[in-house]
């Protein structure tokens, strides 16, 4: 009887651990990366899909557990600030792309192009490249190559509109064959030609700066997809409610339940 008891209660310890470390993990269809800006380790973000493409932070940038939009977020406030992740097979092959993230900035831009986001390729910064104009206050240039096509100078009602210092925003750059759709806090604001087949190829993808300097800002939650998601899932993104997750025996879990909205 007590063999039996022991090998239950190793059995139990096993299937336990297999579901927490499943449940950790983000997964969506093409989802290939997911930070949460709640902690770093050891100079890295985590990336929470389980695929291992975690990002370095070069340079600056840090985390505070207590200021996103959901738990921590991480804070660019100088012009090196820079989080870089290695190119893998799905970011560097990618058309349609999504592309969703919370976003607060801190100071206006500087008067040039400022950084928040680039994937780069041979020969390219826009797949997509994503700055605050060169205008002041803040809005957002969001562009792909060849053609340097997207928005020009986007705010939350649309072009020409701008975003405020000190508030969180939900941003979504939704690619799909020859269009964008930019959407700010759920609602599509701008929609806008784009190359169908934009440069692609072998290189990292860049948080903060690259040959550009950092905006000024704090970022929370980016999901980043080889597919483009649609207007109902950007609201459940940004709801914290990513479509269910399912661990080994089915059990279905969502990360609406696992991360909590902060009061």
């Amino acid at each position: 009887m007590r063999l039996v008891m022991y090998v239950l209660a190793v059995a139990l310890l096993i299937v336990g651990s297999a579901l927490s470390t499943d449940a950790a993990n983000v997964t969506d269809k093409g989802l290939i990366l997911y930070f949460s800006f709640d902690e770093a380790k050891g100079g890295k973000l985590v990336d929470e899909t389980g695929s291992g493409n975690d990002g370095e932070i070069v340079d600056g940038g840090k985390i505070d557990k207590g200021k996103g939009k959901y738990k921590g977020a991480m804070l660019f406030e100088k012009g090196a600030d820079s989080v870089t992740v290695d190119s893998f097979k799905e970011l560097e092959d990618y058309t349609d792309n999504s592309y969703l993230f919370w976003l607060n900035f801190t100071d206006p831009n500087s008067g040039g192009w400022d950084q928040i986001i680039a994937k780069k390729a041979p020969g390219s910064d826009r797949s997509p490249g994503i700055w605050t104009c060169n205008r002041v206050p803040l809005h957002i240039h969001y562009r792909f190559n060849p053609g340097n096509a997207g928005t020009h100078c986007a705010g939350p009602d649309g072009e020409n509109d701008t975003f405020d210092e000190n508030k969180w925003y939900h941003i979504a750059g939704v690619k799909e064959k020859a269009e964008l759709k930019f959407y700010v806090d759920g609602k599509e604001v701008v929609k806008i030609a784009v190359p169908k087949d934009h440069a692609q190829g072998a290189e990292k993808l860049y948080i903060g700066r690259t040959g550009y300097n950092a905006a000024k800002f704090w970022i929370d939650d980016l999901y980043v997809y080889d597919r483009a998601v649609s207007a109902k899932e950007v609201t459940e993104i940004m709801d914290g409610k990513l479509l269910p997750v399912e661990p080994a025996d089915k059990l279905a879990s969502t990360w609406g339940q696992l991360k909590k909205r902060r009061d």
